[in-house]
C-alpha cells in the first residue's frame, strides 16, 4: 500500500520528534511492504518567520491532497509578542477547521514499567489504568465569538460557549462507539448543573445513550471528574467531553501517566484523513539539544496507521517495540524516576525502537 503523509514538524522540539516518528515509520513500509511519501509543511513561528502567517494557504492544500498528517508541536517565547490571530496556536484551530476534525482521541494509559514515574501513589495505580478521552475538537468557548464591551466594571473581555445538537450527536456517536470496542463503559461530562449549553450535552448523551443499550452510561460535573481521575482513574474506560473540558482534563490524564511525553493524539473527522500529534508541547527549553522523548510521536505514527490506514498489525508491531523498550529499562530524561540508568537522547530512544522493530 502507498499512502502520502504531510509533515507538520512545527517548532521547538517538533522537527526531532517528527524525525524520529518518520524513522519508525519507514522501518515499518519496509517491514510490511507499504510505501510512505512524506511531505513537510510550514506551521506555527517557523510559518510566521517564513510566510508571515502561522497557517499558510499552502500548509493547508498540502494537508488536505494527503492522506494523513503528522504533527509535532507549535510555538515558543519569541512569538509571545504575536497578536491572537497570528499566535503559532492559531495554527492549530486552523488546521483542525479547515480539515474537518471533529473528535480528539486522547489515550492515558500507565505502562507497569513507568509506574514509579507517576505522582499518584502506587495503592492507586498499582492495578494501572487504560482510558481514552473523546474530545470535542471544532466547536464550543475556543471557536465561539468574543471579544470586548463596555460591562458592569467597564471594558471587558468576553467568550462564548456553544454547541449544537448535531455537534453533540457526532462527537456522542464516536464515543459510544469507541465504548463498544473496549469495555462499554462511557463517562460524559459536563457542567449542567450551571451551564446551558452542558444541560443539552447532557440530554443529547441521554438521548443517544437508548441507543447503545450495551454500553454502562454515566454523567459527571468536570469538577468531580477532575477529583476521580487523581482519586481512582481506573474507574473511567472512555470518557466524553466538551472542547475545553477535554482540553484540561487529557492533561491532567496524561501527566498521571508518568510523563506528557509518552501520550500520542488523533484528531478525525468524517472521512479517513486525520492528524496525528503528541499532547505535548513546543518543549522551546530543551529545543535543539537532542533531549526529547520521542515516543508520543511515535505513538501517534502508530494511531495513523490504524485509525487512518486500517494497518492494525503494523500499529501493533510499533506499540509493542515501544512495550519491550520500556521493559528493557530504557529511559529519556522525562520518564527517568528512580532509574540509576542514564537517560537516553532522543535518537538513541529511536534507535532503540527501531532495533525492536
Amino acid at each position: 500500500m502507498e499512502y502520502n503523509i504531510a509533515l507538520l514538524k512545527g517548532d521547538g522540539i517538533g522537527p526531532e520528534i517528527v524525525d524520529s516518528a518518520v524513522a519508525v515509520l519507514e522501518k515499518v513500509a519496509d517491514k510490511f511492504g507499504h510505501k510512505f511519501n512524506f511531505t513537510p509543511y510550514l506551521i506555527g513561528g517557523c510559518a510566521i518567520d517564513a510566510a508571515g502567517m502561522p497557517l499558510p494557504q499552502e500548509t493547508i492544500d498540502g494537508c488536505l491532497a494527503s492522506d494523513s498528517v503528522l504533527l509535532g508541536a507549535v510555538g515558543g517565547p519569541q512569538w509571545d509578542d504575536q497578536p491572537g490571530e497570528r499566535r503559532p496556536e492559531k495554527a492549530l484551530l486552523g488546521i483542525r477547521s479547515a480539515l474537518g476534525l471533529y473528535t480528539n482521541l486522547r489515550p492515558a494509559r500507565l505502562y507497569p514499567a513507568l509506574r514509579s514515574a507517576s505522582p499518584l501513589k502506587d495503592e492507586i495505580v498499582g492495578k494501572g489504568f487504560d482510558l481514552m478521552i473523546v474530545r470535542e475538537l471544532t466547536g464550543g468557548i475556543y471557536f465561539g465569538d468574543r471579544g470586548y464591551r463596555d460591562g458592569k466594571y467597564g471594558r471587558e473581555a468576553f467568550d462564548t460557549e456553544a454547541y449544537s445538537v448535531t455537534e453533540i450527536e457526532r462527537i456522542g456517536r464516536v464515543a459510544f462507539d469507541s465504548a463498544m470496542k473496549r469495555s462499554k463503559r462511557l463517562c460524559s461530562i459536563d457542567k449542567a448543573n450551571v451551564l446551558e449549553s452542558s444541560r443539552l450535552w447532557r440530554k443529547v448523551m441521554h438521548e443517544l445513550s437508548v441507543e447503545y443499550p450495551e454500553v454502562a452510561y454515566t454523567d459527571m460535573f468536570v469538577d468531580n471528574a477532575a477529583m476521580q481521575l487523581v482519586r481512582d482513574p481506573s474507574q473511567f474506560d472512555v470518557i466524553v467531553t466538551s472542547n475545553m473540558f477535554g482540553d484540561i482534563l487529557s492533561d491532567e490524564a496524561s501527566q498521571i501517566t508518568g510523563s506528557i511525553g509518552m501520550l500520542a493524539s488523533a484528531s478525525l473527522g468524517a472521512s479517513t484523513r486525520g492528524m496525528y500529534e503528541p499532547i505535548h508541547g513546543s518543549a522551546p527549553d530543551i529545543a535543539g539539544q537532542n533531549k526529547a522523548n520521542p515516543l508520543a510521536t511515535i505513538l501517534s505514527g502508530a494511531m495513523m496507521l490504524r485509525y487512518s490506514f486500517g494497518l492494525s498489525a503494523e500499529a501493533d508491531c510499533i506499540e509493542d517495540a515501544v512495550n519491550s523498550v520500556l521493559d528493557k529499562g530504557y529511559r529519556t530524561a522525562d520518564i527517568i524516576g528512580d532509574s540509576t540508568a542514564s537517560p537516553l537522547s532522543c535518537t538513541e530512544m529511536t534507535d532503540k525502537v527501531l532495533s525492536e522493530l
